[in-house]
């Protein structure tokens, strides 16, 4: 950051952010946040065209490290921000989203000498590999898959927050498709046709893979988990949300169980979500 700020950059957006951070995660019972020195940013590469940002292969948050790995947006030879604004911006969302990552319940246990994730947010799996609920369906609208609604829940909310820092810096999108692309990205204002198979086309290089893996990001994990919230909480979206990473965090599914058999009966969480393989035994081994 300090390195952006020698370079011209006004860096006191992404310090705004991060209060609005802290203020809004207190509020869903998340008092730590991922401490700065934990996030680990790429900021150069000596591969020619390299282009980075929250959709760079192999960026995301490192569990058993307690690490985020993230990239600096846009091209990466430099070392410093093509476009500091949206670098910024980029950086905030990063930092936003795995801090919820960061700040999920979660449960460990040894098997066989190696640790095994038995419980991360409200998403369970047995000690034996099988996980609580099902993928969806390829190319599936909707969702019922625990993962999914989890990263949902987190994007959508730092992305809430990349857009209000937005806001308030009076930043707005660029003119050019790749920058308005990524802007309306970082703030949850993608339009349907901003996801269509043919918009990576018009990109060439790294910026096309990049721009490829937002849409089938936000085609497969935002835009369900959106479906997911108009289809069990009508006019009460946000409601569900809240109740979704207060449970996330806690780790305590009863606030949330409660409120979804209010409106849709008795047992909706296990009948929504609960796969019939989670209670199948594992496959055994056979090739020893």
């Amino acid at each position: 950051m300090s390195r952006w700020q020698e370079a011209g950059a006004d860096t006191a957006m992404f310090h705004g952010g991060l209060y609005a951070v802290r203020c809004r995660y207190a509020e869903l019972g998340l008092s730590q946040l991922l401490p700065l020195q934990r996030v680990l940013v790429g900021a150069g590469s000596r591969r020619k065209g390299a282009f980075g940002g929250f959709h760079h292969l192999d960026q995301g948050y490192r569990h058993l490290q307690m690490f985020a790995v993230v990239t600096m947006h846009g091209p990466m030879e430099s070392g410093t921000p093509h476009r500091p604004d949206l670098a910024l911006l980029d950086l905030l969302r990063a930092y936003a989203h795995d801090c919820l990552h960061y700040g999920s319940r979660r449960r460990y246990i040894s098997v066989g000498g190696t640790p095994a994730r038995t419980q991360y947010g409200i998403n369970f799996r047995r000690p034996s590999g099988q996980p609580y609920s099902g993928a969806d369906p390829q190319g599936s609208p909707h969702t019922r898959n625990l993962g999914i609604v989890m990263e949902g829940a987190c994007d959508r909310e730092a992305r809430r927050i990349t857009r209000e820092t937005a806001i308030r810096a009076g930043i707005v999108a660029p003119d050019d498709a790749l920058g308005r692309l990524a802007f309306r990205d970082m703030t949850g204002a993608l339009s349907d046709e901003d996801v269509t198979a043919e918009s990576a086309e018009t990109h060439e290089g790294e910026a096309a893979g990049y721009v490829e893996r937002l849409r089938r990001y936000e085609t497969g994990v935002n835009r369900r988990y959106a479906y997911f919230l108009t289809e069990f909480a009508p006019g009460e979206e946000e409601d569900l949300h809240d109740l979704l990473l207060a449970a996330v965090i806690s780790g305590d599914t009863r606030g949330l169980s409660a409120w979804l058999d209010a409106r849709h009966g008795p047992g909706t969480f296990a009948g929504v979500f609960l796969s019939g393989a989670y209670f199948e035994p594992a496959a055994l081994d056979l090739s020893a």
